[in-house]
């Protein structure tokens, strides 16, 4: 396997879980020139055949990631990312000070505006064990949930964490926040926004999508305590996760 002389420029999509990334990475992956290899972290993407990889240091990790990576036959690679997903950074305590060292590295912070939308998504997809919805599938939407009051406390508090220690760590200048929501009412602006901060020539997104969304229900019908944890929320800063209507 042989990439250019010039190593392509680095960059991270890093969220909470089920926060778009995977259809996000599906949109930049369109572009002849961009390649995200999925969740460097995850012991099971596909897109990284050697599971011993994640027996090596953090550094070899990431070297893996940027340097020596999985590439394709119908790219020209200039700009190559990965995904992460806040709880791996758990798994390897000292990985995002080592990603926040990695010269010239560019970071795309996914943020879904209701995270009470990402906790429910990802309690029904570990329920289900269905991760992704593809075009072709014809599968009957997840079954609701029940989330308890402090797994919902401990999620929002660990996303507004996780979001404002990656904004103190990577600055404006090498960090571009993306909201779900505008993601899907406005892919091609969104990708636009982005490939202009990676610094890659524009290009036009086909109409063609591979990924679906599995869960369109408003949150009253995926909820079944989902007026409880409402009444206990009104009054304070999470209030607005439970106003229907959002996506």
């Amino acid at each position: 396997m042989s990439h250019s002389t010039l190593s392509p420029e680095p960059f991270a999509i890093l969220a909470m879980p089920r926060a778009g990334t995977h259809y996000l990475e599906e949109l930049l992956n369109e572009h002849p020139n961009v390649l995200s290899n999925g969740e460097l972290l995850n012991i099971y993407d596909t897109n990284w055949p050697d599971k011993d990889r994640l027996l090596g240091s953090d550094r070899e990790l990431l070297e893996r990631a940027f340097l020596r990576y999985p590439t394709r036959s119908d790219k020209t690679v200039t700009h190559v990312g990965c995904k992460i997903n806040e709880p791996q950074f758990h798994e390897r305590p000292g990985f995002f000070a080592e990603l926040a060292n990695w010269s010239g590295l560019k970071v795309i912070l996914m943020i879904r505006g209701n995270t009470l939308e990402s906790l429910r998504s990802l309690v029904q997809a570990r329920q289900t064990r269905h991760w992704l919805k593809f075009s072709s599938d014809d599968a009957a939407p997840p079954p609701p949930v029940t989330l308890s009051l402090a797994a919902c406390e401990a999620y929002f508090k660990a996303a507004d964490d996780f979001h404002a220690q990656v904004a103190n760590a990577f600055g404006p200048t090498k960090m571009l926040s993306i909201e779900y929501e505008r993601l899907l009412r406005d892919p091609h602006a969104c990708v636009a926004t982005i490939l202009d901060f990676l610094g890659v020539p524009a290009r036009q997104l086909s109409s063609r999508r591979i990924l679906q969304r599995q869960e369109t229900r408003p949150l009253d019908q995926t909820l079944q305590n989902f007026h409880e944890l409402r009444v206990h929320f009104a009054h304070g800063p999470y209030a607005r996760f439970f106003e229907l209507g959002d996506a």
